[in-house]
């Protein structure tokens, strides 16, 4: 039985995000520039795409370029950005045929003119669509967005839509990038590194952390099917003992 055919399809996570790593290091093994890798990792990103669309999953993001990012060196930042604008031109056709919606979260204003133009012109095409929602986070920060939904939570309270003592966390929830997102049930991180990055700090409350040694540009369908099915054999309480949880599905069984 192959690994997609072991997935409970039933019980599959409908918001996976994804940390994008290792591209560097793996260009780096073979002797290659480092924007090697971030142009083989393309080919990544569309293998995960379409097995998230086959799979039903309703939501994918993906921690593409972080505002830490700005302060590699200004060689692989610009050939990054063209290759985003590359991509987005040649991609579009096929998210909008395959029914998939692109977002984005993060700090547009920091991208390249041409950049911004290219993202918005794939939204506006997109936004139709009904299938897949992708989600790119581009210059994105959680810290960054923590910071900004505060600054706007006091320039409400400030001019009297909000009343500070009415705060609560569902209410927060409407200031930050992912106001229309589900938080994710499964963050996936690639490459080696046991954490994460500053990515999602407030959505990962209760996320199921998935960490793999495999180099981003070496990720396809079954490093996503492997994930998932560990995912699946994890027990998700949200505080809860496992004989209340067992007892709430006796209930609804």
């Amino acid at each position: 039985m192959s690994l997609k055919d072991q997935l409970d399809l039933q019980r599959l996570p409908r918001h996976i995000a994804i940390i994008m790593d290792g591209n560097g290091r793996w260009a780096k093994e073979r002797g290659q520039d480092r924007l090697y890798g971030h142009h083989q990792g393309v080919e990544s990103v569309r293998d995960i795409v379409e097995g998230c669309a086959e799979l039903g999953i309703e939501y994918l993001t993906l921690y593409a370029f972080s505002t830490e990012n700005w302060d590699r060196p200004v060689y692989e930042v610009n050939g990054i950005m063209e290759l985003l604008v590359t991509t987005i031109r040649k991609e579009v056709d096929t998210l909008n045929k395959n029914n998939i919606r692109l977002h984005v979260i993060g700090d547009m204003t920091m991208l390249p003119a041409h950049c911004q133009r290219e993202l918005q012109e794939a939204m506006d095409i997109t936004a139709p669509n009904k299938g897949l929602n992708l989600v790119m986070a581009l210059s994105y920060s959680a810290r960054w967005e923590i910071v900004q939904a505060a600054r706007s939570v006091a320039r409400d309270a400030q001019a009297g839509k909000l009343n500070p003592e009415e705060l609560t966390p569902e209410l927060w929830e409407k200031y930050l990038c992912t106001a229309k997102l589900p938080d994710p049930e499964l963050m996936i991180r690639t490459s080696g590194e046991h954490r994460i990055s500053n990515f999602l700090l407030y959505q990962l409350a209760y996320a199921e952390l998935y960490f793999t040694s495999t180099r981003w540009p070496d990720f396809r369908k079954e490093n996503l099917y492997e994930a998932i099915l560990n995912y699946q054999t994890r027990e998700r309480r949200f505080g809860k003992t496992s004989e209340q949880i067992q007892q709430n599905e006796e209930i609804v069984s």
